[in-house]
């Protein structure tokens, strides 16, 4: 009976995308009102105007990146299955993704959109594409919570339970090096690489994070200003919001209050690396009039391992 509810709903929000758009415009509205009666905008877009350029510009520049060696990560997963796709096709593709993710989040996401078109070229089935896709995020987040440990660490110094956590790392892979075997074990070939990739990933974000930090001359709390990205880029993974925008400020906002941050520098930052993620995503709508893939450069690469 639960069973027949279920798919019930998921026939029913399927064939009604809207409801999916309607929900995430609400609660995206709901968190950044909650956000604007905590803080004083205007101050912190004043923020915005007496940054230091070049810091924001390298905070653009290490996004970018970011997102270039997330586009090498999936490509190997891609391998994995057989599909061989040149890089420069991959990046455009993967872009193209970026762009579906932040400004479609109602229609048809960027994942599901890689999945479709690679799997309407006979390229590999939905099923394994879809396993690719998946895989790739769950590594993001791995490397997330690894960055997570080390962080929150280095602010307590071991007390509020820091040091277990930062010691539960080593057991957490091995987890995770199961978890993979077990459900995904056609990528197990690439279980280290692609989670390395993942925290490099990661990492790159965090020194984007400290360009964002430098701009506006924060010299304090560093580490306490990345571990709320680091927490606040797990939020935004959620699909709830659109892009992450209004979860990732709740998050800061919370946040600096537990921590005695400046609130408004916190949200400032929020919205500055929400900012940067729309200008560099924005770069992908190029390739909605122009196909990101060539039929030429592109095949299958023969079976791939069940």
């Amino acid at each position: 009976m639960k069973r027949t509810i279920l798919t019930g709903v998921k026939e029913y929000l399927a064939s009604h995308p809207w409801i999916s758009v309607v929900f995430k415009l609400a609660i995206t509205t709901l968190c950044l009102w909650y956000v604007s009666h905590k803080i004083n905008w205007l101050l912190t877009m004043r923020l915005l105007g007496s940054s230091n350029k070049v810091w924001l510009l390298l905070a653009a520049v290490l996004f970018t990146f970011s997102k270039l060696v997330a586009a090498f990560r999936l490509n190997i997963y891609f391998k994995n299955i057989g599909v061989v796709l040149p890089q420069p096709n991959n990046v455009r593709l993967y872009w193209l993704g970026m762009f579906y993710n932040l400004f479609l989040p109602g229609g048809i996401g960027g994942d599901a959109y890689k999945v479709i078109l690679l799997n309407r070229r006979n390229l590999q089935t939905v099923k394994k594409l879809s396993a690719a896709v998946l895989l790739d995020r769950i590594s993001g987040v791995a490397g997330l919570a690894i960055l997570v440990a080390v962080y929150y660490f280095l602010i307590f110094k071991g007390s509020q339970y820091s040091l277990w956590l930062l010691l539960a790392v080593l057991p957490g892979l091995v987890i995770y090096y199961f978890f993979v075997k077990k459900i995904f074990y056609s990528f197990i070939s690439s279980c280290w690489s692609t989670l390395l990739l993942g925290v490099i990933v990661q990492f790159l974000q965090v020194l984007c994070m400290y360009c964002l930090m430098a701009s506006i001359q924060i010299t304090q709390h560093h580490n306490e200003f990345v571990l709320l990205f680091l927490l606040s880029s797990i939020v935004a993974i959620l699909p709830f919001t659109i892009g992450g925008l209004g979860a990732r400020e709740v998050v800061f906002l919370w946040g600096s209050q537990q921590f005695g941050l400046n609130t408004n520098e916190s949200i400032f930052i929020s919205v500055l690396f929400y900012l940067i993620t729309v200008i560099i995503s924005f770069v992908g709508i190029r390739w909605i009039y122009k196909d990101p893939l060539t039929a030429e450069t592109i095949r299958a690469a023969g079976p791939a391992i069940i």
